[in-house]
């Protein structure tokens, strides 16, 4: 039995990884359907609670919820009582005083989703908290390049950006070290966590050098707002250095791929025609976070399929 909540990808051991990828797997099949709806979760009713801007993973999580007939409500903190003064646990257990099965929570405070975890009855799920993980960005990442090469364990992947400030770069570790493969970062030093290498992970600080030894390259999102604090010289020198573009790409290994969990800052991190080339997986990874989602839901709401 699966524990009660999604709150990291760390705890997590290959045997349960496998089973939230495998029932994403079937999931997919229901998204192919003219009717794209199961009645797995009739009855049950779920709440994002987003407070932090989010397009992908809250519509995905939505979508999701009601692929599987659940309710699903949107929580927005602009118009909740949040912006009075109320505190987070008291928005969670006020809601759930109204009868509700699980929580979706994105924010920016690192083991927020535990907090709600350690005092609610219903499910939670972390879609984001602060720079500690983001465990379903993780499971739909492992899902698209399982798919792709039909297995994770030998392959190499390289995680290009601000590892630093990144929980998808976190949660993609852990699971992608778990199921066997080679994980290495990349990035200017100050976008590099110190001691980083004990997660089992090679640095590497120039992308030229290394690009054609790995089978996915994966960019992560440059947070503009650090250039405004000095960790790098200038979106120039970024791109100069870091940016997947046209002309680096062409060094990556013949069956290799390209992944990014979104938002792109297309021209920055990754140049348009790379995003929408033949060797990008970026929508595949859009694609299959609805199945994943449903299978996390699935998992934790305890849903049947008649």
């Amino acid at each position: 039995m699966p524990e009660k909540n999604l709150l990291g990808i760390e705890p997590l051991g290959a045997e349960d990884l496998n089973r939230y990828l495998d029932q994403a797997d079937n999931f997919l099949g229901v998204l192919e359907r003219p009717i794209p709806i199961v009645p797995a979760l009739r009855g049950k009713t779920i709440i994002t609670l987003f407070f932090e801007p989010s397009t992908r993973t809250q519509i995905s999580f939505s979508i999701a919820a009601k692929r599987l007939s659940a309710d699903v409500v949107n929580f927005s903190r602009a118009t909740s009582s949040v912006v009075k003064g109320e505190t987070l646990l008291d928005t969670a257990k006020n809601i759930e005083a109204m009868k509700i099965d699980g929580v979706i929570i994105r924010h920016s405070v690192p083991g927020a989703a535990k907090i709600l975890a350690d005092h609610l009855d219903a499910f939670v799920i972390n879609a984001g908290d602060g720079g500690h993980e983001h465990p379903t960005q993780a499971l739909l990442d492992l899902m698209t390049i399982r798919q792709h090469f039909g297995r994770i364990k030998g392959l190499k992947v390289l995680i290009v950006g601000d590892i630093a400030h990144s929980r998808v770069a976190r949660s993609n570790i852990f699971g992608l070290k778990t199921l066997g493969a080679e994980v290495g970062i990349c990035g200017p030093p100050t976008l590099i966590p110190r001691e980083i290498e004990k997660l089992g992970v090679q640095v590497f600080c120039s992308l030229d050098e290394v690009i054609k030894e790995f089978d996915v390259i994966m960019a992560l999102r440059i947070q503009l707002e650090r250039q405004k604090s000095g960790l790098f010289p200038s979106i120039r020198e970024y791109r100069n250095f870091y940016g997947l573009t046209r002309e680096r790409i062409k060094k990556i290994k013949p069956h290799g791929v390209i992944m990014h969990p979104g938002p792109t800052n297309r021209g920055i991190e990754i140049d348009p025609e790379v995003a929408d080339g033949n060797k990008s997986l970026i929508l595949r990874q859009v694609k299959n976070g609805v199945a994943l989602r449903m299978a996390v839901l699935f998992i934790h709401a305890g849903g049947k399929i008649e």
